[in-house]
């Protein structure tokens, strides 16, 4: 259980500094509104998906599951890191 939490926890962590370099990059005028706005859905979704995911793990599987999505994950999030720098 202590794995689950400790996941959603970086989960959270992770989107939250993933939507405060749009906030960011958006205010000094690197990136455009409309691009910083659809950068910030896509973290919301990301961190909505993978949380509600973890929520409904079957008992047994956690940690097979709980190790798939976690590279899910790192890569989603690795990905939209770097289109965010790109823009």
């Amino acid at each position: 259980m202590a794995s689950r939490k400790q996941f959603k926890k970086s989960i959270k962590h992770i989107c939250s500094e993933l939507f405060a370099d749009c906030v960011v990059l958006n205010l000094c005028g690197q990136l455009e509104r409309e691009k910083a706005e659809q950068f910030m859905t896509e973290v919301l979704t990301l961190n909505t998906e993978y949380i509600s995911r973890i929520n409904h793990l079957l008992k047994g599987q956690e940690k097979v599951s709980c190790r798939k999505m976690r590279e899910e994950f790192t890569q989603k999030a690795n990905v939209l890191s770097a289109k965010i720098i790109q823009e």
